[in-house]
């Protein structure tokens, strides 16, 4: 799992999912288009929720995704519905500065909107993220939810190959584990857990005051303030 990063001065000002242009907002009950060559299969959002709800799979394209994803059914089950506490400013801060732009663009090399792409990756998985993360939790069956269009997971000319890059370093084993698709979605949200930022105003507040001394003595200087 990547380590946590140090919340800045930074305070992110736009707090609600932000909406896609139209042409990049087509639809939302196609969470995985499984797309290899001049293929797609296409897995619907009534699919996933009841393999999540109860186990049974009813769909082709998912059944792929679950052998290639180095885990068994079960503990990607599990782990897609596993719920994570989160504080949704803190997300929000974490996901609109540059530390959080760069982690979005490094988890959607091949996982992005059907129509548009790369050119909207970012906007579309932040969106699902805060989005779920309103109510104070996440996991990943509700940032897949939350998407505010179709997606695909892109294996085609020798720009994309269907590796998703894991957030689980040193957690994940094998090539399956660390860049199937369903294997990103298990350790996702356990990645905006330990990255949310907390509110440096809380952190400065929490700083007690010097003591100040009886005797008339030179000021030192406050230490750990800057």
């Amino acid at each position: 799992m990547i380590k946590r990063l140090l919340a800045g001065l930074f305070v992110g000002t736009a707090l609600s999912a932000v909406a896609l242009p139209v042409s990049a907002a087509v639809d939302n009950n196609l969470p995985v288009c499984w797309n290899t060559g001049g293929a797609v299969w296409s897995t619907n959002q009534d699919a996933f929720n009841t393999f999540l709800q109860s186990g049974e799979i009813t769909e082709r394209g998912l059944e792929g995704g679950l052998n290639r994803s180095g885990w068994t059914s079960e503990e990607v089950r599990e782990g897609m519905n596993k719920s994570y506490n989160v504080d949704f400013i803190g997300v929000s801060r974490f996901l609109y500065s540059d530390a959080g732009v760069k982690f979005l663009k490094n988890q959607t090399t091949s996982y992005f909107p059907y129509w548009s792409m790369n050119t909207y990756a970012v906007q579309a998985l932040r969106s699902a993220i805060v989005a779920d993360a309103r109510d104070g939790q996440i996991s990943s069956a509700g940032i897949m939810n939350a998407l505010p269009t179709d997606m695909r997971v892109a294996d085609f000319s020798n720009t994309y190959t269907g590796s998703q890059n894991v957030c689980a370093e040193g957690r994940c084993q094998g090539g399956a584990q660390c860049t199937s698709l369903l294997s990103w979605y298990v350790f996702l949200p356990a990645c905006i857990q330990a990255n949310q930022m907390a509110d440096p105003v809380a952190q400065v507040r929490a700083i007690p005051a010097p003591v100040q001394q009886v005797q008339q003595v030179q000021p030192e200087a406050i230490r750990g303030l800057w």
